[in-house]
């Protein structure tokens, strides 16, 4: 998934795909089983990914990334997703556009995810509130991705909600 197809300025950012965290395999694989069943994806829209291979991912990204990717968030998002991967989350990744990306995200939801963004080609969208988050500020590649928590730390958003917490 991370060929030239599925990466902007050297970044993985898979176009026309929701990225979804989960705080445990168990959910993850859950609502991949769940999403596959109820949303009638086949096995070829839905990528599991581990929190080392994310990890890998994401070191990846950052030795590749051209200077032009700061001009997005696709950095930001990666250094993120590298936090959460640290914390032990899991991802899946799943074609979807459209109203299919929210009931994806809806579904998402009631297992757990933390957070699930959906990739366009110009705005990469964050489909996942939680009571807890912060209204939104300004994010820029010196501020990086903002996380809607007390101290700005995407370690923080995690730990608000913990594995035993999260199916809310």
């Amino acid at each position: 998934m991370s060929d030239e197809n599925n990466t902007s300025f050297g970044v993985f950012k898979p176009v026309g795909h929701v990225v979804i965290s989960f705080p445990t395999a168990e959910q993850a694989e859950a609502a991949r089983r769940d999403m596959v069943a109820q949303l009638d994806l086949g096995l070829d829209d839905v990528r599991a990914m581990t929190d080392k291979q994310m990890l890998a991912q994401v070191e990846q990204d950052l030795e590749q990334a051209s200077p032009l990717a700061n001009l997005g968030q696709e950095l930001n998002l990666a250094k993120a997703h590298g936090e959460l991967a640290r914390l032990g989350y899991h991802w899946l990744i799943i074609r979807a556009e459209g109203e299919a990306a929210a009931r994806v995200a809806d579904l998402a939801k009631s297992h757990g995810a933390e957070r699930a963004q959906r990739y366009g080609r110009l705005v990469i969208e964050e489909l996942i509130e939680h009571a807890t988050d912060l209204p939104q500020v300004a994010e820029s590649p010196d501020r990086g991705l903002d996380p809607q928590t007390p101290s700005g730390e995407e370690a923080e958003r995690a730990e608000l909600r913990p594995p035993s917490d999260a199916k809310r």
